[in-house]
């Protein structure tokens, strides 16, 4: 039987959908081969927590761990405590820490790929100088390191405040890529996702960041597996990943265009570490299943109805996209509550969660319908909508 349920419309009328049947989605007897994928994961929030702004971090442990293994599941690997886990959005370092640690030993204990994100967000934000900068980034150096996870080094707030040219990064990344253990993954996060960071690399023209943030790569390739680029920007994308050391990878970051990059070209392609594969991992599953297979047309048929529902939840403010991610884990019955840690669940308007419902059920990602529009219900009666 069908489900059926009335929705809000854009004009403020009521109109009736019928949500599709669950999509059987293949989960894989191993990850990929072709592309190395992760899923920048979200934190589940404790909902009996105070998790009001400014308040430490009360998160779910039991429904945070239980989210990394449903994306092991489907293959893919976890970037644990990014900018999806509310990096500077919410989550203080405490609770960072512990998840590093938990999500670390978790990963081991499935066989899961990790990697997770080494900042300087504990940090007061009037560092000194850069030698303050470097001795913030070591301290989560290291727990990243003890727990086993590969070092994602992402962009510093407070570096981006102190550094005066290219050559104030290229001292504070030089440092630490000279003391990791292994090759780690440089995270180059736009502004788009953190206003704080206009002018990453030395410079506000894009070309001259570029232009640093290559130079820096080649001199330390030994050290780098890869890069995370989030500009949203399929042609750079395209330019730098060409311009980068033979070995260096290139993950995209670009919630909008990951299909067309990771597909690739005759000369290179990308591979992914995105927060949207959080909530589209089966589809994103099995179009990688079937790049290794070399089925373009099923890789396209899984991805190209995705791609609407990443450009609704990464939509302006982008940095807002956090909030369409955990009321999708809600939706799909992966956390008891649509709560947040900070409180961000307040982060996105009604009509906003709507759309993003619907492209949710046509990308067939609601794998309970019932559930997924008895939750809906709910939501809608709290916001002040009759629903039915």
């Amino acid at each position: 039987m069908s489900t059926v349920i009335h929705l809000p419309g854009p004009d403020g009328t009521t109109q009736r959908r019928v949500l599709r049947a669950p999509t059987a989605w293949p989960r894989p007897a191993t990850p990929p081969t072709s592309r190395i994928a992760y899923a920048a994961a979200h934190v589940v929030a404790d909902p009996l927590g105070g998790n009001a702004p400014g308040a430490p971090a009360a998160v779910d442990w039991d429904a945070t761990l239980a989210f990394r293994r449903h994306l092991w599941s489907y293959g893919l690997g976890v970037a644990e405590a990014m900018d999806t886990a509310q990096r500077g959005m919410g989550l203080d370092w405490p609770a960072t820490a512990e998840l590093i640690r938990r999500g670390a030993a978790e990963a081991k204990a499935c066989g899961g790929r990790i990697a997770a994100g080494a900042g300087t967000d504990h940090a007061e934000v009037d560092l000194a100088g850069l030698d303050d900068v470097v001795r913030a980034y070591e301290q989560q150096l290291a727990v990243v390191e003890e727990a086993g996870a590969t070092v994602i080094l992402m962009a510093s707030r407070q570096l981006a405040r102190l550094a005066r040219g290219p050559e104030d990064y290229h001292k504070v990344y030089g440092r630490l890529l000279e003391q990791t253990g292994a090759p780690v993954i440089l995270h180059w996060l736009g502004p788009m996702f953190d206003p704080t960071l206009e002018g990453y690399w030395g410079s506000a023209d894009l070309a001259t960041a570029t232009s640093s943030f290559v130079g820096l790569v080649h001199d330390h390739a030994a050290s780098v597996d890869g890069v995370k680029v989030s500009l949203l920007d399929a042609d750079h994308e395209v330019a730098l990943r060409r311009a980068l050391p033979p070995g260096v990878k290139l993950y995209t970051g670009d919630d909008f265009n990951y299909p067309e990059l990771i597909l690739g070209d005759d000369v290179s392609a990308s591979h992914a570490l995105l927060g949207i594969f959080a909530a589209i991992a089966p589809a994103a599953s099995a179009a990688l299943q079937a790049l290794d297979r070399g089925d373009r047309a099923a890789y396209q048929a899984a991805f190209a109805p995705t791609v609407p529902l990443a450009r609704q939840v990464f939509g302006p403010p982008t940095y807002y996209y956090k909030t369409g991610i955990a009321f999708l884990a809600w939706l799909c019955g992966h956390q008891r509550g649509f709560c947040m840690v900070g409180g961000l669940q307040s982060g996105r308007s009604l009509p906003h969660l709507v759309e993003t419902f619907r492209l949710a059920d046509d990308a067939g990602l609601l794998p309970d319908p019932e559930l997924a529009a008895a939750r809906m219900r709910r939501f809608l009666t709290v916001m002040g909508v009759e629903a039915r």
